[in-house]
C-alpha cells in the first residue's frame, strides 16, 4: 500500500482535478479502498474522499468509484454508520447523468448483493431497500446500453435465488408487466418478453402461473411484433416445463398450435426447433393426438428451412414417445444407459422374443427338418443368437447361462403348464416290445402334440397362445402324413398291405384313397389303406377326385419302385389340407416331389396334385406371414412420424430438405430405437445398414460413436446378428470412423458371447495401421483401451495375440504411448500372476529382457527400466517372481553408457524398490545387493544420477573433481 502513493506523487498539487487516468482502463485489479485510505492528500476520511470522487466532474472518476464499490463495501462497511453513508454514494451515483457510469454500477450489483447476504448479515434488508429499487428503475432507463446491464444483473440474482419471493412479486413482476403492455414502446416490449420468458421458468410454479402465464399467453398472439412471437416461441418449452402439464395442455399448446401456423417461415422454424421440449411436457394423448399431426405438417412445410429443421428434430421428438417400463433402458444420473431389472423388463422381453421368431425361422428352415422341430421352436425364446441352435428347456441351455436363468416367457402371462420332462423324454420313448408292428415314431410325436394341444386349451385367451395353437395343428397334420408312407415303406413289395392315407387329423372326415399294386394294370387296382395296422380286416375304400363326376376319379399311389413315375394320391377337395401318399424304399435318398400317372378318369385343372413338404413349406410360410404381420404392427410412436424418419435416408431428401439430413438420422438413430424398443428393431435396421453404407464418412463416423449403445438398447441376440456386420465393416474404414469403434471397443465387445469376442483377436493388431502415421492418439487410445479388454479374454489368448501388440506399443517413437503401454504391461503380468499362470508370465518377462534390456537403442533400456519401476509399484506380480527373474536384469543397467537409462534406474532403486516393505526387510538376501547398486550410483560421473540416488540432495562436487572427470 505503501508504493501506491508515487503513482499519484505529480497530482498531488491539484487535488481537484485528481483522478485515475494513471491507471488506465484496465484498473479492475486495484483496490478503490486503499487510495481512500492514503494518508497526507487532504484532511478528508475516507468516506468523505469517497463521497468527493463520486461525484466529480471527471466522468472516468465517477467510472472508477462506480466500479470499485465492491471493494468499498469489504473495508468501510463494518459499522452501520459507514455502511449507510456507502449505501447513500451508491443511491446518489445510480442518479448519475452519464450512461456509462450507470452500466458501471449495474454491472457491480448482483456481486454486491452476494457479499452483504454472506458477510454483512446483519443488513438483511439493503439490497431490498437500496439495490432493488435501482434495479428495477433501470429496467425502464432510456440508454439501452443500462437496460441490458440491469437485465442481465437481474437473470443473474434470480439464477442464484438472491430476490425474495415477495419482492419479485410485488416490484419486480409489475414493471415487467407494465413493460410487456400491448400499448407501450415495441422496444421494451420485445426486452420485457424475453425477460419474462425466463424468469417464469426460475419463479415458483404458482407465482408463474398467476402473474405472468396470462401474459404470456397475450404476447404469443400479438400480432403486430414478429420478434414478440418469436421470443415467445424460442422460450416455449422452457415456459411449458416451468408451468407444468396441466397448465401447459390446456392455456399453452393452442397457444403453440397458432405459432407453428403462423405465417412467417422465421416463426415456424424456431417451433420446430422447440417441438420436443414442448413434448415432454404433455401426456401421452395430447402427443399423439395433436402434436404429432401438427409435427407431420412441419416436415410438409413449403419452406425449406422449416422442413430442414423439422427433420433435425424428427428424432428427439420421437424420443419423447419413450416408455422406460417398455424399453427394459433407463438412463442413469451420470448419463450411461443401463439395463433394468429383468423383473421389470418382462413384457417388452417377451414381445421382443415374438417378434424375432419369424426371422429365426425363415433363416434356418430346413425342408427336411422334423414337425417337432416347429414345437421346439416355439419353446426357444432363450436364444444365444446362432439361428441354427435351439434351446429347450435346461437340456441345452446356453453356454454359460445357469440352468435357473430368467425366462421373460414364463412371467408376463399367466404361467403355462410347464410340459419340458415330457418333452426332453420324447427322444429316449421306445415300445415295451421292440416288434416290427410297433406304433412309429411320427405317431408318437403326433400324440405327444396333441397332448401340447390340450394342456394349451385352457389358455386360448391370449392371442399368443392361440398362435401356438396353430402352429402345433399345423405340425400334427404334418406328423401325421409322414406316419403313413413309414408304415408302407415296412410292407413286402410282393405283397403290398393295404393301408389308407389320412389326409385330415380327424379320423371321421378322413378321405380315403385307392393304391394301385402296379402300373402297368389298365385298370387300377383299388387296394385300401388300412389306418390302424390292428384291424385285422382292412376296409376297402375309394377316393373321388371330384364329386361331380357320375364315376369316382381314383387316384393311384405307386408301390413299387421300378415304376419311373411315382404316382400321388389327391384328397378330396372338400378337405382343407390335401395330402399325399407315397410309397419309397429310402425317404432320405429319394426325392420328395411327387408326380401323378395319367388315369383314365381326367383330373380338373384346380385339382392337380400337391406334395407333402409343399403343403407343409406353405403352411410354415403361412405361420411366418402372421407372425411378420404382428411384428409389423407397433403401437409406441405414430406410424407416419416413424415413416417420416425412416425416409431421411432417402436421396431425394438430400436434394430437397439438407444436405446433412443423413447425419441427423444417425446422430438420433440410438435414441429412436431405444424409444421403440428391441422388440421393433426390424423397423430400424434397413435404415441403420443404409446409414452405415452411406458415402459420407460423417455418417458412418456418428454411428460408429454410438454402436456400443445401441448394442446395450438392441441386446447380445440382436447385436450378434445384426449389429457385428456393421462393427466389423467400421474396423476397416477411414481412420476418422475408426477411431469412433476403438473408443469405445471394450464397451461394444463385453456384449458379445465369449465365442464371437474371441474373433476380434485377429483384427485388433489391424488398429496398429493408421492412415496417418502422426496420428499418435490412436495408438494411445489402443493402448487404453487394451488395458480394460484384457479381463475379456483368458491368458492364453492374451499371450498369444495381445502380448504383441503390447510390445509394439511400448517401442512406439511417441513418449505418451510409450508410457501408457508401460501400464498395459503391467496389467497383463498381473492377469497372468493372478490367473495362476506362472509359466505365460516368466515366458513374458524373458520377451521384456530380450526386447528392451538387451535393445541396441538407450530408449529401449530406459523402457525397461519404466516397465520394472511400475511393476514394483503396482505390485502386480509376487515379489520372489520379479527378484527371479527382474530384479538382475535391471541391477545390470547400473552400467549403461547412457546417463538417462541410469537415471531411471536411480529414481526406480531409491523411489519405488526401496520403498516397499518385502525389500527393506532385515534377512532378505537382495537387500545388499540393491544397497551396492545404490551406493556405486551415488558415485557416478554424472550429476542427476547422483542426484536422484542420493538419500538427500547432494551440493555439486568442486571443481577439481569435475575438471579430473572432464579430463578423463
Amino acid at each position: 500500500m505503501a508504493g501506491i502513493p508515487l503513482y499519484f506523487v505529480d497530482l498531488q498539487d491539484d487535488l481537484d482535478d485528481f483522478g485515475f487516468e494513471d491507471y488506465g482502463p484496465d484498473c479492475e485489479s486495484m483496490r478503490i479502498s486503499a487510495f481512500l485510505d492514503i494518508p497526507g492528500q487532504d484532511n478528508l476520511t475516507p468516506l468523505a474522499r469517497l463521497e468527493k470522487y463520486a461525484f466529480s466532474d471527471n466522468i472516468f472518476n465517477r467510472q472508477i468509484i462506480a466500479r470499485g464499490l465492491l471493494d468499498v463495501l469489504r473495508d468501510f462497511s463494518s459499522t452501520e454508520d459507514d455502511f449507510l453513508t456507502v449505501m447513500e454514494i451508491v443511491v446518489r451515483l445510480s442518479e448519475d447523468s452519464e450512461p456509462t457510469v450507470r452500466t458501471e454500477l449495474m454491472e457491480q450489483i448482483p456481486q454486491i448483493t452476494l457479499f452483504l447476504q454472506e458477510s454483512r448479515p446483519q443488513f438483511p434488508r439493503a439490497f431490498s431497500e437500496y439495490l432493488l429499487p435501482i434495479l428495477v428503475r433501470y429496467l425502464t432507463d432510456s440508454n439501452n446500453q443500462v437496460r441490458k446491464a440491469s437485465q442481465e444483473a437481474l437473470l443473474i440474482l434470480l439464477e442464484q435465488d438472491l430476490i425474495d419471493q415477495s419482492d419479485l412479486e410485488y416490484r419486480v413482476c409489475p414493471i415487467l408487466l407494465e413493460l410487456s403492455s400491448p400499448d407501450n414502446d415495441d422496444e421494451f416490449k420485445v426486452e420485457a418478453v424475453n425477460i419474462i420468458c425466463k424468469m417464469i421458468s426460475m419463479l415458483g410454479r404458482q407465482t408463474a402461473e398467476q402473474m405472468l402465464l396470462p401474459r404470456f399467453c397475450e404476447l404469443c398472439s400479438d400480432s403486430k411484433l414478429f420478434q414478440v412471437r418469436k421470443v415467445c416461441a424460442a422460450n416455449f418449452g422452457d415456459v411449458c416445463n416451468a408451468v407444468g402439464q396441466e397448465s401447459t395442455e390446456k392455456y399453452l399448446i393452442p397457444k403453440f398450435l397458432e405459432l407453428c401456423s403462423d405465417s412467417a417461415w422465421g416463426m415456424r422454424k424456431v417451433c420446430a426447433e422447440c417441438f420436443m421440449a414442448v413434448s415432454y411436457t404433455t401426456s401421452s394423448e395430447m402427443r399423439r393426438t395433436k402434436l404429432s399431426p401438427l409435427f407431420i405438417n412441419l416436415i410438409s412445410d413449403p419452406c425449406r428451412w422449416v422442413r430442414q429443421t423439422a427433420f433435425q428434430s424428427l428424432g428427439p421428438f420421437i424420443s419423447t414417445f419413450a416408455n422406460p417400463s417398455t424399453a427394459g433402458l433407463y438412463v442413469k444420473e451420470d448419463g450411461t444407459l443401463s439395463i433394468r431389472p429383468p423383473a421389470e423388463d418382462t413384457q417388452y422381453s417377451s414381445s421382443s422374443a415374438k417378434c424375432a421368431a419369424p426371422s429365426q425361422t425363415s433363416s434356418s428352415k430346413d425342408p427336411h427338418a422334423s414337425p417337432m422341430d416347429s414345437i421346439t421352436g416355439i419353446f426357444s425364446l432363450e436364444d444365444d443368437g446362432n439361428p441354427g441352435r435351439r434351446l429347450l428347456g435346461s437340456n441345452v441351455s446356453g453356454e454359460g447361462r445357469p440352468p435357473d436363468a430368467f425366462n421373460s416367457f414364463l412371467f408376463w402371462r399367466s404361467p403355462l403348464p410347464d410340459i419340458t420332462e415330457e418333452l426332453e423324454l420324447l427322444p429316449v420313448e421306445s415300445p415295451l416290445e421292440p416288434d416290427p408292428s410297433a406304433v412309429p415314431k411320427p405317431c408318437l410325436a403326433s400324440r405327444d402334440i396333441e397332448k401340447v394341444l390340450q394342456s394349451l386349451q385352457g389358455h386360448l385367451d391370449d392371442p399368443d397362445v392361440q398362435a401356438q395353437v396353430e402352429v402345433l395343428s399345423a405340425a400334427l397334420r404334418a406328423a401325421e402324413l409322414d406316419s403313413s408312407p413309414q408304415e408302407e415303406n415296412k410292407q413286402p413289395l410282393e405283397e403290398p398291405t393295404p393301408s389308407t392315407c389320412t389326409a385330415c387329423p380327424d379320423p371321421e372326415e378322413t378321405t380315403p384313397t385307392t393304391c394301385t399294386a402296379c402300373p402297368n394294370t389298365e385298370e387300377p387296382t383299388s387296394t385300401t389303406c388300412d389306418a390302424c395296422p390292428n384291424t385285422e380286416e382292412p376296409t376297402s375304400t375309394t377316393c373321388d377326385a371330384c364329386p361331380n363326376t357320375e364315376e369316382p376319379t381314383s387316384t393311384t399311389c405307386d408301390a413299387c419302385p421300378n415304376t419311373e413315375e411315382p404316382t400321388t394320391c389327391t384328397a378330396c377337395p372338400n378337405t382343407e389340407e390335401p395330402t399325399t401318399c407315397t410309397v419309397c424304399l429310402d425317404t432320405e435318398e429319394e426325392d420328395h416331389s411327387e408326380q401323378t400317372v395319367p388315369s383314365e378318369d381326367p383330373i380338373p385343372d384346380n385339382e392337380a396334385p400337391v406334395h407333402n413338404d409343399s403343403v407343409q413349406e406353405e403352411e410354415e410360410e403361412d405361420m411366418m406371414n402372421q407372425e411378420e404381420e404382428k411384428c409389423k404392427v407397433q403401437d409406441v410412436v405414430p406410424q407416419p412420424l416413424l415413416d417420416q424418419y425412416l425416409s431421411m435416408t432417402d436421396p431425394v431428401r438430400a436434394q430437397t430438405v439438407d444436405t446433412e439430413i443423413t447425419k441427423h438420422c444417425a446422430y438420433s438413430l440410438p435414441g429412436v430405437a431405444l424409444t421403440l424398443g428391441r422388440q421393433n428393431w426390424h423397423f430400424l435396421k434397413d435404415t441403420y445398414e443404409t446409414l452405415a453404407a452411406d458415402v459420407q464418412w460423417k455418417v458412418r463416423r456418428t454411428l460408429a460413436f454410438s454402436i456400443h449403445e445401441l448394442a446395450v438398447i438392441l441386446g447380445d441376440k440382436l447385436t450378434a446378428a445384426d449389429l457385428v456386420p456393421i462393427f466389423n465393416g467400421f474396423l476397416k474404414d477411414l481412420d476418422e470412423v475408426r477411431i469412433g469403434v476403438l473408443k469405445h471397443l471394450y464397451d461394444f465387445l463385453k456384449l458379445l458371447h465369449a465365442d464371437m469376442r474371441r474373433d476380434y483377436l485377429y483384427q485388433l493388431q489391424e488398429f496398429l495401421t493408421t492412415d496417418n502415421v502422426r496420428n499418435w492418439r490412436f495408438r494411445y487410445e489402443l493402448a487404453e483401451q487394451m488395458i480394460l479388454i484384457l479381463e475379456l479374454y483368458s491368458p492364453k489368448d492374451i499371450y498369444d495375440y495381445l502380448r504383441v501388440i503390447a510390445l509394439t506399443l511400448c517401442s512406439d517413437k511417441v513418449s505418451e504411448v510409450r508410457w501408457i503401454s508401460f501400464k498395459l504391461i503391467v496389467e497383463i503380468l498381473r492377469k497372468f500372476y493372478s490367473n495362476g499362470e506362472t509359466e505365460l508370465g516368466i515366458n513374458f518377462i524373458n520377451e521384456l529382457i530380450v526386447q528392451f534390456r538387451h535393445s541396441n537403442k538407450w530408449v529401449g533400456r530406459q523402457a525397461f527400466a519404466f516397465i520394472c519401476q511400475a511393476v514394483v509399484q503396482e505390485e502386480c506380480m509376487p515379489p520372489e517372481q520379479f527378484v527371479a527373474h527382474l530384479l538382475p536384469s535391471l541391477l545390470s543397467l547400473a552400467s549403461d553408457p547412457v546417463p538417462n537409462v541410469r537415471v531411471l534406474l536411480a529414481k526406480a532403486l531409491k523411489q519405488t524398490l526401496l520403498e516397499k516393505a518385502y525389500f527393506t526387510s532385515l534377512g532378505n538376501p537382495h537387500l545388499e545387493t540393491v544397497e551396492k547398486t545404490v551406493q556405486a550410483m551415488q558415485l557416478d560421473r554424472d550429476q542427476d544420477v547422483r542426484f536422484f540416488s542420493a538419500t538427500e540432495p547432494k551440493r555439486p562436487l568442486t571443481s577439481s573433481t569435475s575438471l579430473e572427470q572432464s579430463v578423463d
